[in-house]
């Protein structure tokens, strides 16, 4: 018996649920490299208002319905086995509501040029899915034939014919969210393990130039089952599982200065900038207030809300004086940050339409910075964001 537990002896897993708040089965290919499950569960606790003739408190009655929320926080890690959807596919799943978009890549044809892509073959393309290709991602703006379309950004190397173009898994907003189970596992075996069931994102953010890339996740859940208290029928589980066997996780994770940023009313690359996040505000409420119910029954989302936070070095080139009149005067732009710079080790976000705020100037050090805050990204059904692995 250990004098107390650890706490790197943690390991994690996540699963997207096809019902809500029933548990699917995990394998060792759904673990994460979390840095921090925080879960607060509270009972309701309505006061008390009869006369008992005392002034001795006499005590709540027992199910009293429950309030679960959690914060989650990830590394960005890479993606190893590329047959399948990435470990952290059914939190970006929870977080946008739709399903993950796998492209088995494809080689090259001739005419590739700037922001045009030609495929030898059909590519099987639709418009906001991702590709990549010698270490870096990119997102279809359009479609123009079934073997050619127009990237968001090019290459920094034009594709030749014959040049393999890399596996992608892209997430795009939906109008509905899907539910996650988020397993919590630790060393000794006798700890308490626990499941965070019929989990719902209601806020994500991903944050750029940090010490490494991490993703952080907030929201609500419908309860947390646990191996020192379960009982049958939990989480839709007869009994509590045991943790897949290990199976080679990877441990690479990805230094928060690598990557790219492009940016403006055609998005160009900047090489200042000095931080940056991008945060997915879902309003999410839960159906939990209805007669007869302990627990919520599923999500509910309301308005998608996606903002933008940038700050970079002010110059006075032609591209970073373009940001600040497209402030000035309210126009949108495009943003796509690229974190990571390897094959299998990438990650896309792409806001196709921002409209950025004015800058605030700071003169504080010996270096003017501006700071970009709240600027609110636009679309028409479901393409304000995209988020994609590579």
């Amino acid at each position: 018996m250990s004098c107390y537990i650890a706490s790197n002896n943690n390991r994690f897993y996540a699963a997207a649920e096809e019902i809500y708040g029933v548990a699917p089965g995990i394998g060792a290919e759904n673990r994460i490299p979390a840095v921090k499950l925080a879960i607060k569960q509270v009972l309701e606790r309505p006061e008390r208002k009869d006369k008992t003739g005392t002034r001795t408190f006499a005590g709540y009655p027992g199910r009293l319905r429950k309030q679960t929320n959690f914060e989650l926080r990830t590394y960005m890690t890479g993606w190893s086995n590329q047959t399948q959807e990435p470990s952290h596919g059914p939190l970006f799943e929870a977080a946008l509501g739709g399903a993950c978009q796998l492209y088995g890549g494809g080689t090259a044809g001739a005419g590739c040029e700037g922001r045009t892509l030609v495929c030898e073959g059909v590519h099987g393309l639709a418009v906001g899915q991702a590709v990549s290709f010698g270490g870096e991602i990119r997102f279809v703006a359009a479609l123009i034939d079934a073997q050619t379309v127009l990237l968001n950004a090019p290459f920094s190397v034009t594709p030749g014919p014959g040049s393999p173009l890399g596996r992608t898994a892209t997430y795009l907003p939906a109008e509905g969210l899907r539910s996650a189970s988020i397993f919590d596992y630790w060393t000794p075996a006798a700890a308490v393990q626990r499941i965070l069931y019929g989990a719902g994102i209601d806020k994500m953010q991903v944050r750029v130039n940090g010490d490494y890339h991490e993703f952080r996740f907030t929201g609500m859940a419908k309860d947390l089952a646990d191996s020192a208290t379960f009982e049958t029928g939990q989480a839709g589980l007869s009994s509590f599982p045991q943790e897949p066997q290990e199976a080679g996780f990877d441990y690479s994770i990805i230094p928060g200065h690598l990557g790219q940023a492009w940016l403006g009313p055609i998005a160009e690359r900047f090489f200042t900038i000095t931080a940056a996040e991008v945060t997915l505000d879902n309003d999410l409420d839960m159906r939990a207030r209805e007669f007869g119910a302990l627990t919520p029954r599923c999500l509910v989302p309301g308005i998608r809300k996606v903002t933008v936070d940038f700050s970079l070095y002010g110059r006075d080139d032609e591209a970073t004086v373009a940001l600040y009149q497209a402030a000035r005067q309210e126009s949108p732009i495009e943003v796509m940050f690229q974190l990571g710079e390897a094959p299998g080790q990438l990650f896309g976000m792409y806001l196709k339409s921002v409209i950025p705020e004015a800058p605030e100037f700071d003169d504080s050090e010996t270096k003017l910075e501006w700071h970009f805050r709240g600027c609110r990204a636009q679309g028409t059904i479901g393409d304000e964001l995209v988020v994609a692995f590579g």
